[in-house]
């Protein structure tokens, strides 16, 4: 999958279990040499409902500088990167998060688009990964371990959570954004 982040995507999302559980609007467009995705989810966490904001600034290379995730209950998060495994949360330098490259929310299955991009494996390639994850709707922050592997490069993408072995194989489009994410999120249209 080439590197390229000349790309204008709107894309949309539901909860596996149907809109009425949750939903995502996301648009995606290139910015200062990067991509700038900003998205919109209303959802649910263990029986609370809870609605965030969230925007995502790369870099040409899809490494992750800077993060903003709202919820609407008042909870903030920035965090911002030099794109190389510093990090900054809300304008404080953060140890717990250095050597992280990408970020996983939670509550959306973009994120999962991230390493897919910036790994670049080819099928039968593996790669263990240090990010941070975001919880919601209380938007902590740590650092987490996962890896990806290119089952179909180009198509589909095993995912695996080293924290808990949760495993989930991901069908992705031409652009390597996530299609299906079984038993959690859904492509609309």
């Amino acid at each position: 999958m080439s590197i390229p982040t000349l790309i204008f995507r709107t894309l949309r999302w539901s909860a596996w279990d149907g809109c009425e559980a949750g939903l995502e609007h996301v648009d995606i467009r290139p910015a200062d040499g990067g991509l700038d995705i900003s998205g919109v989810v209303i959802a649910q966490e263990d029986g609370t409902q809870f609605g965030l904001s969230y925007r995502l600034k790369l870099d040409a290379l899809w490494h992750m500088r800077d993060v903003l995730v709202k919820t609407t209950s008042g909870h903030v998060l920035h965090l911002e990167s030099d794109g190389h495994g510093h990090w900054r949360e809300n304008g404080k330098d953060q140890p717990a998060l250095q050597g992280c490259i990408d970020i996983d929310i939670q509550a959306t299955p973009i994120t999962n688009t991230l390493p897919v991009r910036r790994l670049d494996l080819e099928t039968g390639e593996s790669m263990e990964i240090r990010l941070c994850y975001i919880t919601v709707p209380d938007l902590t922050v740590f650092a987490a371990s996962q890896r990806y592997t290119a089952l179909e490069a180009g198509s589909l993408y095993r995912f695996e959570s080293l924290e808990d072995g949760f495993t989930v194989d991901l069908p992705v489009d031409q652009d390597g954004f996530v299609l299906d994410y079984p038993g959690l999120f859904k492509r609309l249209g």
